[in-house]
């Protein structure tokens, strides 16, 4: 657990610092942050320092333990950090949120990722999935992340925003475009220029989230008009009917802020996993078969291990970040003083072969009959502040693949593994997870 230093006696031990240029170091966590996090790894072992655009001064953990003590450290000691997606989705969105706020928030808006409500989304979902992929070609090879994409939002307006008709068609197009710019606007932030009004990145963002404050405010009108509110399995709707413990509603910037967090944390990571799990699956002929054999059979575990294993050799998101609160606070036999970030490694502690053996080898039989330890598999982020939605996520991956087993033969191919490419926060396939299926015909 870490703890302020001043409760310690021992000298403090700060994490080791490369001897790079600050730009260079720059540079290479900006341009390629995978590459550039496994080269200093190499030099520096499993914790060190580095001072990044945006983060400044940040502790890199690569090591489980550590991680540990990161994700259970208490909110007085290590928060999360100020320069994250909050910024662009809405200071009531649960990334922007800290302390007793964050932990109010997160206990209202969990009932939806569990229980009766998640199981209802199921049909959602393969309704959505069996629409889409009906449209696929059987002629030629093509790039899935388009088609998962379009799944993934579909979904989410509909079993969390509740929107159909007009309201629907208009956020299939809004969203898509919000949540892209302010991806790019988290990582890289652009000058707000005020003097280009709309036209500059920070005025094509505002003048999104004026439409999307619109769409959201009718759709609020009509839950509140509702006689079937408490009925309603969309997530606006428990929003609307919700109540903090003093008995007070959410507010409508409080309603828009935490479903557009909705979608930026579940929309396009999910439809980046799916992707890369077309991507490695196809490169597994073998696997293929049994997934085909499994599904025919009414089973399920190869296809969870499976999805376990692409998250682990292929995480969307590769790092997440805590800062230092305290004065002082402890991680292992590291000191990390205050206002320092702390940024561990998701795809550091996924590709260690001292935690995964052979960690380049795709093998989904690592996790048949098991489940990961939480602390060395984590593309969920751990602690507090873990995905809320990480149950809805897995059960999306499920049943999509589901569907695309029932649906479509996936063809294995020789071809090399695609490439890793940035896409904001997210890391996808470089050629969008490309596949060629036929159908499979009915008996």
């Amino acid at each position: 657990m870490s703890i302020p230093t001043t409760e310690r006696s021992a000298a403090p031990t700060t994490p080791p610092s490369p001897r790079v240029p600050r730009p260079l170091i720059a540079g290479a966590t900006v341009l390629n942050r995978r590459a550039g996090l496994e080269w200093l790894r190499s030099r520096h072992g499993s914790v060190f320092t580095i001072d990044i655009p945006v983060f400044g001064s940040t502790v890199v953990v690569a090591d489980p333990a550590v991680a540990r003590e990161v994700f259970r450290a208490p909110t007085d000691v290590l928060e999360s950090v100020e320069q994250n997606l909050g910024r662009v989705l809405g200071p009531n969105s649960m990334f922007a949120l800290t302390g007793d706020r964050h932990r109010r928030e997160r206990k209202l808006l969990a009932p939806p990722f569990h229980g009766r409500r998640l199981r209802a989304y199921q049909d959602v979902i393969a309704s959505a999935a069996r629409a889409e992929m009906a449209t696929w070609p059987t002629d030629r090879e093509f790039a899935t992340m388009p088609s998962f994409m379009r799944i993934t939002l579909d979904v989410i307006i509909t079993a969390v925003f509740g929107a159909h008709g007009p309201e629907f068609d208009r956020l299939r197009i809004v969203l898509p475009r919000m949540v892209e710019l302010g991806s790019m606007l988290a990582v890289v932030p652009l000058p707000h220029l005020e003097s280009l009004g709309d036209h500059s990145p920070w005025g094509r963002l505002r003048r999104w989230r004026r439409e999307y404050d619109a769409i959201v405010g009718r759709l609020i009108d009509a839950a509140q008009r509702a006689d079937d509110l408490d009925d309603r399995d969309d997530v606006l709707s428990m929003m609307v009917a919700s109540r903090y413990d003093d008995g007070s509603p959410m507010t409508r910037d409080e309603i828009a802020d935490e479903l557009l967090t909705m979608l930026a944390a579940g929309h396009e990571t999910t439809a980046t996993t799916l992707a890369w799990a077309v991507e490695r699956i196809r490169r597994h002929p073998a696997l293929i078969g049994r997934l085909v054999a499994e599904r025919d059979a009414g089973g399920s575990d190869l296809l969870e291990a499976t999805i376990l294993e692409v998250q682990r050799a292929r995480p969307v998101i590769d790092v997440t970040f805590r800062t230092v609160v305290a004065q002082e606070a402890q991680l292992g036999e590291w000191t990390v003083r205050r206002d320092q970030s702390v940024m561990v490694g998701i795809g550091l502690i996924h590709s260690d072969p001292a935690v995964w053996p052979d960690p380049e080898r795709f093998d989904p039989d690592r996790f048949v009959g098991g489940r990961p330890d939480l602390t060395e598999w984590i593309p969920f982020g751990g602690g507090s502040r873990r995905c809320i939605g990480a149950s809805f996520a897995s059960m999306e991956l499920l049943v999509v693949l589901q569907t695309l087993l029932d649906d479509l033969v996936l063809e294995a191919t020789t071809h090399p593994g695609e490439r890793w490419r940035p896409r904001g926060v997210a890391y996808a396939p470089a050629r969008g997870g490309r596949a060629r299926v036929t159908r499979r015909h009915s008996a």
